[in-house]
């Protein structure tokens, strides 16, 4: 019977854990990487390959970027810039025929208003073509090594042969990322095009603003949205000293709010409330004391050589850090200052997760009398054997 109710409470506790990451969110697919350490903290049907919209459009500017030197360049609008926009019923940053513009323009008409006419056209400067510029897309696809992704289009149109997964498309974003004008350009709220013809807004700051969602961490990011896709979303964020990139695909399509944003909301929150960063090991506390002979002092406090910071829950266990020292358990004043004492292993979980050399950090203050205490048989022996050498001199 005990034995019962004891896997009941295990199942019970389990369940309750799933739960909790059992997030209410409409988006089929997610992705929430932790990006100081690099680890995804959260996903959701991550590997599933899918239509991502608009999001196709990251790779789209990565690719600009990797092959326009000068982004103050100015071009020209051409009407071939426009084909099949309007049948296709999509979204334009709002360029013109005939118009001189900078791809530092374009780039920002890409990215903020998720402009088709900017695409197009860059796509037709860097690569001659649309299709030249795609084989460019799927040839750093097989660079990253992302085996379910491919596109077929610059834009983002549903198409069945343009796909990813949450999963690759996040690699997608953090190599973007890596590039400074692209992560300027995707946290500028708002921008006005060198001619001063247009000026371009966030989309997911607007929509936020329009619909009263509350995300202030949100640093910048850029939507998708088409009929197959439905609402997508890839954005980077800041809270608490933390730094995440979140994607999600496939929210409700339903064009009574931005469900994208409402999830992404959802999902920073959780974690935001939750978890953070927290200081598992601190250099200014001791972690042991050893002792010291010979010297004015008696001990002398050890301590670690710097502090360990780790993303976990705020209501961790702290019995899971375990600091495991071996070295010296007594010192003297003849250990040199920056002389190395011990190792000091730190493990989380019973994983190790660093390993520190321990180093004496003070010169200890010889003291005679402290010395003669502790090796009084010793110096009386000396004394002995001085004093006989002495008399047995005299005697002869």
């Amino acid at each position: 019977m005990k034995k019962i109710l004891s896997f009941i409470l295990i199942f019970i506790i389990f369940i309750g854990k799933v739960d909790a990451l059992n997030l209410d969110i409409s988006s089929k697919n997610a992705v929430l990487y932790n990006m100081d350490s690099g680890e995804v903290i959260y996903e959701k049907n991550s590997d599933e390959k899918v239509s991502i919209a608009s999001l196709t459009k990251i790779m789209t500017a990565l690719i600009t970027l990797e092959n326009v030197e000068n982004l103050d360049e100015r071009v020209i609008i051409i009407e071939k810039d426009f084909e099949g926009l309007i049948e296709a019923n999509a979204v334009t940053a709002g360029f013109t025929k005939g118009e001189v513009v900078t791809y530092k323009d374009l780039l920002y008409g890409l990215l903020l208003p998720s402009g088709a006419d900017a695409a197009k056209a860059l796509a037709r400067l860097v690569a001659g073509s649309e299709e030249k510029f795609i084989e460019k897309m799927n040839d750093k696809v097989k660079k990253m090594n992302l085996k379910q992704t491919n596109f077929s289009t610059v834009i983002g149109l549903d198409d069945v042969n343009n796909y990813s997964t949450a999963r690759e498309l996040s690699l997608i974003f953090k190599e973007a990322l890596k590039n400074k004008n692209f992560k300027n350009i995707l946290t500028t709220k708002e921008y006005t095009t060198s001619d001063g013809k247009l000026k371009f807004k966030s989309t997911i700051q607007s929509n936020a603003k329009k619909y009263n969602i509350d995300v202030p961490y949100i640093l910048g990011g850029k939507t998708g949205t088409t009929t197959d896709a439905g609402l997508c979303l890839a954005t980077i964020a800041k809270a608490n000293n933390v730094n995440y990139m979140l994607v999600t695909l496939g929210a409700l399509y339903d064009k009574k709010a931005p469900h994208n944003i409402e999830d992404a909301k959802v999902i920073y929150d959780y974690f935001i409330e939750n978890y953070g960063n927290q200081k598992i090991v601190d250099k200014q506390k001791s972690f042991k004391k050893i002792k010291v002979k010979y010297s004015d002092q008696e001990s002398l406090n050890l301590y670690p050589t710097k502090s360990i910071t780790k993303y976990l829950e705020n209501d961790y266990d702290k019995k899971n850090v375990k600091l495991v020292y071996d070295g010296k358990e007594e010192i003297t004043p003849f250990d040199k200052k920056g002389s190395k004492i011990g190792t000091l292993k730190i493990y989380y979980q019973d994983k190790l997760i660093d390993t520190q050399n321990i180093i004496l950090n003070e010169n200890l203050h010889f003291n005679t009398f402290n010395f003669i205490k502790e090796n009084i048989l010793i110096v009386a022996g000396i004394l002995i054997v001085i004093i006989f050498v002495i008399v047995l001199k005299k005697h002869k």
